[in-house]
Formats: C-alpha cells, structure tokens, sequence
C-alpha cells in the first residue's frame, strides 16, 4: 500500500497537479514539477498541451496503459455524439474506476489490486477484471467475506471525498447503483481535465 501512496503523490507532481483532491497531496506544498528544473516555466506548444492533457486523463482513471488508452478513444470516435464526451463515459464506466468512486477503496490503484483480487460483484456475480465495463444499472457490491478489511471500513468513512450524483450507495450494505453514465460535468474532477484536447491529440 505505501508503494501505490507514494507513486501517486509522485504522479500528482509529475503533473504539476493535485489530481485526486487530496490534502495531504505534496502540490499543496509545492506547486511545481519534481527535480533541479521543476520550478522553471517554459511554453508549451498546442502538442504539449494536448500530450499533458492525455496523460493526466490516464493516470487519474489508474495510469491505463496506452494499448487501451487508445481503445477508448477508437470507441469514443466510432460511437455517435460528441467524442470528448463519450470518451469520458467510457472511463468512468470502468469498473475500478466505480469502486473508487463509491469510497470502497482510498486510490483508483487500490481498486485495480481489490477488483483482481476478486473481492468485488457485479450483479451479484464476481468479477475480477478492473476494466470491465459497467452498465447503467448494474449494482456493484463488496464481497460479504471483504467488508471488515480495514481498508474498506477506513475508505467508506473518510470525509474526504463525497460520493457522485451518478451513484447510489449503500454505505451498509456496502453496494453502489451506477444510475447513469455521467457527462463530462458531472464528474467530480479535482483538477482541470480537458478530454476535448486528448481528442486533438490522437486525431493529429
């Protein structure tokens, strides 16, 4: 657990961004990149602003690798409607991405080691693939033989995060009812995230 801590405060500052909101984020303290020239401010081109965007979208959804990264934006093309916008539909729909949403887990890092480790349901059914697509409608559950891990109890009680309009959850029951796939506003992003520049940039 303290190896996924650190590598996500590391990420925050490698963005020069506190990504997930949190308080105890480093870029609280320091608003700058990490190393000798993080404090140095340099233009970046329409590319790097496009390539910056791109990569604060993976590593907020758990650093997706870039094989499936580009999956969802082949999707995000093919499907009708504005492509920004069901890019974002299709990342939030991921299945850790829900459990981290739903303060099942503290990070979206340990929501990829809890779905893999096979502590999760989907319709009452396991499923241990982290990027497994949810529906509108499905209910996602804590395993009953899970849900005195500390780590769960300590997640569900932080007041840190509040939950998204387009979940309803059950803190008892410890189960979330993923009622629609969001919009881009209606996710609760804590730093700016600009998906209409990722489009931009795999469409060079």
């Amino acid at each position: 657990m303290k190896s996924i801590v650190s590598a996500k405060k590391k990420l925050s500052r490698s963005y020069g961004d506190n990504l997930w909101g949190d308080n105890n984020s480093p870029f609280n303290k320091r608003s700058y990149r990490p190393g000798q020239h993080g404090q140095r401010k340099s233009k970046v081109t329409d590319y790097g602003q496009q390539l910056i965007a791109k990569q604060k979208l993976k590593v907020y959804y758990g650093n997706i690798s870039e094989k499936q990264f580009g999956k969802y934006y082949a999707e995000a093309i093919r499907r009708s409607g504005d492509a920004a916008e069901n890019l974002i539909g299709l990342l939030e729909s991921r299945l850790d991405n829900l459990v981290y949403k739903a303060k099942f887990v503290p990070t979206v890092f340990a929501a990829r080691q809890f779905v893999n480790h096979g502590h999760v349901t989907v319709n009452g059914k396991k499923v241990n693939i982290p990027s497994y697509m949810v529906k509108a409608g499905d209910v996602i559950e804590v395993r009953e033989k899970s849900r005195n891990m500390a780590m769960v109890v300590n997640a569900l009680e932080s007041q840190t995060r509040e939950w998204p309009t387009y979940l309803e959850v059950d803190s008892k029951k410890m189960s979330a009812k993923y009622t629609f796939v969001p919009k881009f506003d209606d996710v609760p992003y804590a730093s700016v995230m600009e998906p209409n520049l990722v489009i931009e940039y795999y469409s060079r």
